[in-house]
């Protein structure tokens, strides 16, 4: 049989396993001009929630009792497409199922010799773009500026602050255990890291961490965490506003302090993107990111979980931090 993951329930709040629905199915047919694709990694990510909910935004919604999709690399186990053979491995959005059919359009064959898989998930996917792009379109970095990072024990954030450090700038991250403080000064060379959990005046926590102010804030929580940040950003600072992982599960929205003041009397810079905002400069980015990674300027962290059937709960165990750098599924 194959299993397939579907939407059962619109979360209200924080989502729940209850909001998933497992169906078995027979393995389907492969069709002329198809492929037969076997799931192997699935990456699992804070913006999905967003699909859960049926509000308008940047991406249809998923829809009630309909596969869950996301970032998925597969095995061609069956081929009868000329531009694919049994053996391949290959990237696309994919559906929440352990076998299924594709007609090939928008799969990207990926190269088990160059990286492993599930790094076409992140460093080497998605992830590595949002953060490239996110820094280097919007952040634009100057040698010896100051970034602060938030999420920065996250896949983006992590690849973020490491990519500040290649361009010469002073690197702060923030996140929420001793255990992530220490992994983002030790292993992807950030030059302080701040607990928030731990620190109860996080304004003056980042002035102290900052004395020069923060030129480049790259945001991926939002909230309580990103208002102290603004109170400390410099004329001319950037802000580069990539999530909002702390409202995301709000069943109400919330009032903070206004920030219009800041960046009118700073000139400062707020701007929102998704990734496929700068498609057509993918190629750069992924050039850019392979060089890195190759000459071992980039490193990167996976949380593994295995097994097709703990896909729903490496979800919610996002909202809970419980992933360093980026939550993967191993099928």
């Amino acid at each position: 049989m194959n299993k397939t993951i579907l939407l059962n329930n619109r979360p209200n709040g924080k989502p729940q396993e209850s909001d998933f629905k497992f169906t078995d199915s027979d393995i389907p047919v492969v069709n002329n001009g198809e492929v037969l694709l076997k799931t192997k990694y699935v990456s699992v990510d804070p913006y999905m929630r967003g699909r859960m909910s049926d509000a308008e935004s940047y991406i249809e919604p998923f829809q009630l009792n309909k596969p869950i999709n996301s970032g998925i690399i597969a095995e061609v186990i069956e081929s009868k497409n000329d531009s694919f053979t049994k053996g391949d491995f290959v990237s696309g959005m994919l559906d929440w199922k352990e076998q299924q059919t594709h007609n090939g359009k928008d799969l990207l064959k990926v190269d088990a010799d160059k990286a492993p898989l599930s790094a076409y998930l992140g460093i080497l996917g998605m992830t590595g773009l949002t953060a490239y792009h996110g820094l280097t379109e919007i952040g634009k970095p100057k040698e010896g500026e100051t970034i602060v990072v938030s999420g920065a024990a996250g896949a983006v954030g992590s690849t973020v602050g490491q990519i500040g450090k290649i361009l010469g700038c002073r690197v702060i991250g923030i996140a929420g255990s001793d255990e992530k403080v220490d992994m983002l000064k030790s292993k992807y060379g950030f030059d302080a890291a701040i607990n928030y959990k731990t620190t109860e005046d996080m304004t003056k926590a980042i002035a102290d961490a900052t004395p020069k102010g923060v030129d480049v804030y790259y945001d991926n929580v939002g909230g309580t965490i990103s208002d102290a940040v603004h109170a400390n950003i410099n004329r001319f600072g950037r802000i580069v506003v990539c999530g909002a992982i702390s409202l995301y599960n709000s069943t109400s929205l919330p009032t903070g302090p206004r920030i219009e003041p800041i960046l009118i009397k700073k000139s400062v810079l707020m701007q929102g993107f998704i990734v496929n905002n700068f498609s057509d400069k993918f190629p750069e980015g992924m050039d850019q990111l392979s060089q890195w990674l190759k000459a071992g300027k980039l490193d990167f962290s996976e949380t593994i979980v295995e097994g097709f059937d703990n896909i729903p709960n490496a979800f919610l165990d996002l909202f809970e931090g419980k992933n360093k750098g980026k939550m993967i599924v191993k099928v």
